[in-house]
């Protein structure tokens, strides 16, 4: 099944991987006529296409042109103006057809019509709250004339994911879906036919703008804390800017609150740095047992927690880290687990709200083995290590492997100016705030891939290969605000050997 939500994500993708819309348009409303022509043949067949506003409307509007061609006598019906970007080229498409095609407004029609066909292309998965006029009318008109109903994608006055009627609903004889059955269909025992339309599978494969898109978006009402609160802890008396650009990113990524946990004298380095960051003084020189009772509160506290960038691997922080990684998993807190904090805990088993982050050399510590040279052999590898350690994997690399041991996405929005140290940190940062504003360490550790990954690709396109981590984290307000621009600055298309 798939949700409306998951299918838009779906198409924004595939037109940012070169399929466009109009294309998956063109491909939806054929396919309505083929299983029309199946079910009915088309010579000398009357048919009737309700057509909404929208993206559903197009279809329409496609199926309409297709069932003329093939010699079927056509009437088109409009709620009124077209509004979709696609259905509009298909409505210019369809007004030049006036000797084949009849045009008509569903308000000039108060009664019931008949026909061999009744196309509902009304109302489709973006349907929000009642349906109203002239969408109520429409739908009644058509459940009252006579023909074969058949409804695109959902019929019309049902919530495509929930099965709700949201007023009075289209009771079709078939109903010809996209792509996958929508989870609504399913409450009905509605005739269907699952079409395939041309979607790319990198479009659910890799990271692309649709994923960014359907963030949730700040209601006016927001009080400080909705956009999560992130505790940082690392750095020692060695490394002070680790955990600095972490939280920096953070910030930028849209956390309201970022507290960023290092021994004394590096919190106040930390704290030089901008007064947005808040940072907490641990006692001693690095992180050390002393320090969890410290930061108890501070990780209750906490909508997600970092552990481990600038963290080093002095003796005592070696012994302290695990009962620090233990305690947070107890609590049930988000935790990306970064640097030297992962080395530290190697071979553990840890827990499915753990996002760990290696880079190749600390991928081959955790585990113990070297990435696989091939990638689809390096995807199947970092399934496995997920599933073993009981958490997400993220191995980065030009091409970037995200796994819950079960599903995988693949990121290759980067650039080879990603080497520049501490985009490592900035990547951690933007995880970790999407898992305090509530998005699954999956979803997180994906969207945070990528949008570390295009924020650096900004930067590259101006300064080439001098950039540094700081030019990451000013371009993280470009990728959120405009993720579809951002993406077309990519450089590099394959990366998957043949």
């Amino acid at each position: 099944m798939i949700t409306s939500s998951q299918m838009r994500v779906l198409e924004i993708n595939s037109e940012a991987f070169g399929v466009s819309t109009l294309q998956l348009m063109e491909n939806a409303g054929r396919s309505v006529a083929d299983e029309i022509e199946r079910e009915m043949g088309t010579s000398s067949l009357s048919v009737i296409v309700f057509v909404g506003h929208g993206g559903k409307g197009g279809d329409g509007l496609v199926t309409a042109r297709h069932l003329a061609d093939r010699g079927a006598n056509v009437t088109v019906i409009t709620m009124g103006e077209i509004k979709h970007r696609d259905a509009l080229v298909n409505y210019g498409a369809l007004e030049e057809m006036d000797f084949s095609v009849r045009a008509l407004r569903i308000d000039d029609l108060d009664s019931p019509l008949k026909a061999d066909v009744l196309v509902d292309a009304m109302l489709g998965t973006g349907v929000r709250g009642r349906v109203r006029y002239p969408f109520n009318h429409a739908i009644s008109l058509f459940n009252a004339s006579k023909g074969f109903k058949v409804a695109i994608d959902v019929p019309s006055g049902i919530d495509p994911d929930t099965g709700e009627a949201l007023g009075e609903f289209v009771s079709p004889d078939l109903v010809v879906t996209f792509h996958d059955v929508k989870p609504g269909l399913l409450k009905y025992n509605f005739k269907y036919v699952v079409k395939k339309i041309g979607i790319p599978p990198e479009a659910s494969i890799y990271m692309g703008p649709g994923d960014l898109l359907t963030l949730r978006q700040r209601d006016m009402r927001s009080r400080k804390g909705v956009g999560g609160r992130v505790l940082i802890v690392g750095g020692s008396s060695t490394f002070s800017g680790a955990p600095a650009l972490s939280a920096l990113a953070s910030l930028r990524t849209g956390a309201d609150l970022v507290y960023v946990a290092s021994p004394e004298r590096t919190a106040e380095a930390i704290s030089s740095y901008s007064p947005d960051l808040i940072a907490i003084k641990l006692s001693g020189r690095n992180f050390n047992e002393g320090n969890i009772k410290e930061l108890g509160p501070w990780v209750e506290k906490a909508n997600a927690v970092v552990f481990g960038p600038g963290l080093g691997l002095e003796e005592e922080t070696v012994k302290a880290t695990p009962t620090f990684v233990e305690m947070v998993m107890r609590l049930g807190k988000p935790l990306v687990l970064d640097a030297d904090g992962l080395k530290i805990m190697k071979g553990s088993k840890l827990s499915k709200n753990v996002v760990i982050t290696p880079h190749p050399g600390e991928f081959k510590i955790f585990f113990g083995e070297e990435q696989k040279e091939n990638e689809r052999e390096r995807i199947n590898q970092v399934i496995e290590k997920a599933r073993n350690c009981n958490c997400v994997v993220l191995l980065k690399g030009y091409l970037d492997i995200i796994s819950d041991g079960y599903s995988f996405r693949l990121n290759k929005a980067g650039n080879p100016g990603m080497t520049a140290g501490g985009t490592g940190d900035t990547l951690t940062g933007i995880i970790a705030t999407f898992m305090a504003q509530g998005y699954s360490p999956y979803i997180s550790a994906g969207l945070g891939a990528l949008v570390n990954s295009l924020s650096g690709t900004l930067a590259y396109r101006e300064l080439g290969a001098h950039l540094t981590a700081s030019d990451v984290v000013s371009r993280i307000p470009k990728v959120l605000n405009d993720p579809i621009t951002a993406f077309k600055e990519r450089p590099y298309r394959r990366v998957i050997s043949s």
